[in-house]
């Protein structure tokens, strides 16, 4: 299965589901909870967990004083773990 197209044709999926399939984040109720207390950005604005991820996109993830920034590379619905890290650029 393919992930859904947005209005503009691009591909996009859900910033707690990318988080989890991309392995920056291990599971999605921890990709949740990050969102939900604004530790994500995309594109520079706070992201819930239903907000909508594309290519070229950049998502910013704070855990204490850690900041990782990413360029998102590649939207899959199903990933294996030694090519999860191929959905992204580290900045």
């Amino acid at each position: 299965m393919l992930p859904p197209l947005g209005l503009n044709g691009g591909v996009f999926m859900r910033i707690d589901k990318f988080l989890k399939n991309s392995r920056l984040i291990k599971r999605r109720t921890l990709a949740n909870e990050a969102c939900d207390q604004q530790r994500v950005m995309i594109n520079g604005k706070v992201a819930k967990p239903g907000t909508e991820v594309k290519v070229g996109d950049i998502v910013e993830i704070r855990f204490g004083e850690n900041v990782t920034r990413i360029k998102v590379l590649k939207v899959s619905e199903h990933v294996r773990k030694d090519e999860s890290a191929q959905m992204y650029e580290l900045l």
